[in-house]
């Protein structure tokens, strides 16, 4: 069974923050998380960019999510739903 992760994105990134956000979406589809992300606009000041998982898969993909939003000082721009 498949579970969704939800992210909510910041629309008003600056440059490096954009470049990260992509990276973070294209490290989750290259390490075999997910292959799509939809993106779709929760309002004026956010995206909601959802993708499956499978079960067994979604702790650690949080947890990726996580660390990576830590380390690359995105906790304005991104969070987990």
């Amino acid at each position: 069974m498949e579970k969704a992760i939800q992210l909510k994105v910041r629309k008003d990134l600056d440059p490096r923050q954009q470049l990260t956000v992509i990276k973070l979406k294209g490290s989750l589809i290259s390490k075999g998380y997910t292959e799509i992300i939809h993106i779709l606009d929760q309002d004026e000041e956010f995206h909601i960019n959802t993708f499956e998982t499978g079960a067994e898969k979604k702790n650690e993909a949080q947890q990726y999510i996580a660390a990576f939003i830590n380390a690359e000082n995105l906790q304005d721009a991104v969070s987990l739903q």
